[in-house]
């Protein structure tokens, strides 16, 4: 188990090295020394992986060093490994590997691609630390530099005014979950006086039903630990309430869009939760709300997701509604379905997002699906790969055959949801069923918009330069950035006479489509591989060995709910394909008119509920208003006033009535002189 050392600290030392020796260091050698740590490091998690899936593997724990010792307060860095962390570990190296071997093509000509590969090792390290954290200073060590790394890189084009804007939002707003996951350790170091996640996790039991007086009034002690601590998850997993900052971070590089939504930053809530169920089944209520906050997040983020244009945009509300399956999965009791639909989502949304880069890319950085149209014989491997990624996403599966990856993880946790039998269950369950209907009709919508169709790329004011530069007639000074497209720096490449003004899509080269090919066998094959292992009601408790509370009654229950559960998934995926299907590729002007029906519905759910507006007006614009005041008033009006300004007021005054003193006559000074003596004698005389 010593090679968890090596997991995880060498994208450390590559992301020093990248990052320190940049420029001077070169492209290719800081992209080999960076792509190189990880691929050890993934060759290195694999084994360890497969050794808890083969029951030759026990937990451990691996230390590094003394951390702290402050009074009762004492820990180590040490890295714990067991069969959550293994899961982790795979899902994190596995992917971060395959967006760096993608980034050589997508970054290829940007001039600061030693800084990017080297945000990209950083992030990755800061997730490992995280998952193979044993107390919770570490893990909180490695959420905070997640959330470091993760504003790096939204930001990276920091000459881009929108991606600033986006890596500011996404900090701010992690802050507030943040904030309670520091309260949420700070009151589980209060009560159990440790903070050795497997000290604190084999007392949680015995605290169930104490109270402790929190906020004026006495309330379930485990209630309000780890509801501060999910408020955390809250914010890093982006759900409802929290989740503005995702949408906004496709301002960053596509690669960037991959790793973040597929295997890093949006995971950790539900690595949290899962590594602490331990803690949560102790509170019915935390469990359920939990479960309600995700069961609305799916179907929020579901709603807005068949109303983009954005491809990216598309698949990052695709991203914020699966996080919601996985919240209610865990919710509910199904820790075990919950993780499984991790780890299968992290091949299929790294799909997705990669496989969007490559659009990307062949359009010339045009990411509105308005603009597509046609592609699949023109970058078929593209489209191949995302389609695969859609049938898994969307569900396609049959009972009792077998299906595509997300067939079996988002089944097994609609089915959890329902064997639950409570409230909170079935609501979960509905919700997830009418999001899957959603998710078919978003995911098929982009597919055949991208794809399908007669091309509309000459209308897209990015191809109409790409055409125009192409044709030789010089630099028009055109810059991406500021349309906030993904820019990467290549090339259009153009022909006449084709009817399409003369642009012709490209397929993306090798580097980029190996790892499309890679997650493609992933998001076919995973579910099916690893379904029993996972959440087999025989196999599942053996494979966890107590690394999260496993509940076998409840799986044994999701396998004996009504055929009609077990269909409803398919039917609903197959409505939301027949739906999309005719109205972008049987009759393309249905959607309009449908749009206009339900206009006000439609403007609500495009601008994605009005959050952002609902935030300024509540938040942002109070918090500047408040700014304001005290920079015109306390800041200027009062201390720079009477300080600064003030003193400096005073002195200059002073100076001139000075000036006026300073005579140069020898009888003044006489005079000033005897005045003062006369004082003196008269101030001892009087004492």
């Amino acid at each position: 188990m010593h090679s968890i050392l090596f997991i995880v600290f060498l994208p450390l030392l590559a992301a020093i090295v990248a990052g320190f020796g940049n420029k001077a260091l070169g492209f290719v050698p800081a992209k080999i020394v960076t792509t190189g740590a990880l691929v050890i490091a993934c060759a290195l998690s694999w084994p360890v992986f497969i050794g808890f899936l083969k029951g030759t593997s026990e937990p451990s724990v691996v230390p590094v060093l003394h951390w702290l010792t402050s009074g009762t307060l004492t820990f180590d860095w040490a890295l714990r490994v067991d069969t959550l962390t293994a899961v982790m570990l795979v899902v994190v190296t596995s992917v971060s590997t395959l967006v760096h071997i993608y980034s050589w093509g997508y970054m290829d000509e940007d001039p600061d691609q030693p800084r990017f590969f080297a945000y990209l090792s950083l992030f990755t390290f800061a997730m490992l630390m995280l998952v193979t954290a044993n107390n919770l200073v570490q893990m909180f060590f490695g959420w905070e530099g997640v959330g470091l790394a993760s504003y790096l890189l939204i930001g990276f084009w920091f000459q881009k005014p929108s991606a600033g804007a986006a890596a500011i939002k996404a900090f701010v707003v992690n802050r507030v979950g943040d904030l309670g996951f520091m309260l949420g350790i700070f009151g589980t170091y209060m009560v159990f006086g440790t903070v050795s996640i497997p000290a604190i996790l084999a007392a949680a039991p015995g605290m169930a039903g104490s109270t402790i007086h929190f906020l004026w009034f006495d309330a379930h002690t485990m209630t309000v630990l780890c509801l501060l601590l999910f408020v955390g998850a809250m914010g890093k997993s982006a759900q409802l309430g929290l989740h503005t900052w995702l949408p906004d971070a496709m301002e960053g590089p596509t690669p960037v869009s991959a790793l973040i939504h597929a295997a890093t930053m949006v995971t950790a809530g539900v690595f949290m939760v899962c590594r602490l169920s331990p803690m949560f089944v102790t509170s019915p209520v935390a469990l359920g709300v939990v479960t309600f906050v995700g069961a609305a997040t799916c179907f929020f983020a579901a709603t807005v997701g068949t109303t983009q244009w954005d491809i990216k945009r598309v698949i990052a509300y695709s991203t914020c509604s699966q996080l919601g399956y996985m919240f209610f999965g865990a919710g509910v009791g199904a820790f075990g379905a919950a993780m499984f639909h991790l780890f299968t989502h992290a091949f299929f949304k790294a799909l997705l997002f990669l496989g969007a880069g490559s659009v990307i890319h062949a359009m010339h950085h045009e990411q509105d699906m308005r603009f597509y149209g046609g592609l699949r014989k023109k970058i078929p491997i593209t489209f191949w790969a995302m389609t695969a990624g859609t049938l898994a996403i969307t569900g396609v599966g049959i009972d009792g055959i077998g299906g595509f990856a997300g067939f079996y993880s988002k089944d097994s946790i609609l089915e959890s949801a329902f064997a639950a039998g409570t409230e909170l269950g079935g609501f979960a369950f509905w919700c997830g069923i009418i999001a899957a209907l959603m998710t078919s009709f978003y995911s098929w919508r982009l597919v055949f918009l991208t794809f399908f169709g007669s091309p509309r790329w000459i209308q897209s004011e990015h191809i109409q330069h790409a055409v125009h530069d192409a044709h030789g007639h010089g630099d028009n000074g055109h810059d991406d950035h500021a349309h906030g497209h993904d820019d990467h720096g290549h090339d259009a490449h153009a022909d006449h006479g084709d009817g399409t003004g003369g642009y012709h899509p490209h397929e993306s080269p090798w580097v980029m489509l190996l790892p499309l090919v890679i997650l493609s066998i992933g998001a076919v094959f995973a579910g099916a591989v690893f379904h029993s292992w996972f959440v087999g009601p025989e196999t599942g408790a053996g494979f966890w060995k107590g690394s999260l509370a496993f509940n076998d009654h409840l799986m044994t229950a999701s396998e004996d709910v009504p055929a009609w559960v077990k269909w409803a998934p398919f039917t609903v995926m197959a409505l939301g394909f027949v739906i999309a299907w005719y109205g972008y590729i049987k009759n393309p002007k249905f959607p309009a008119a449908v749009a206009g029906q339900i206009g006000v519905v439609y403007r609500f759910v495009y601008n994605k509920w009005y959050f952002d507006e609902l935030y300024d007006f509540l938040f942002v614009r109070p918090a500047f208003a408040i700014g304001r005041f005290f920079w015109k008033f306390g800041d200027i009006g009062v201390i720079d006033r009477f300080g600064p300004n003030g003193a400096a007021w005073v002195v200059e005054k002073g100076s001139v009535y000075a000036k006026k003193v300073q005579s140069g006559y020898l009888y003044s000074y006489a005079l000033v002189m005897l005045l003062g003596l006369v004082g003196a004698v008269s101030w001892v005389l009087g004492h």
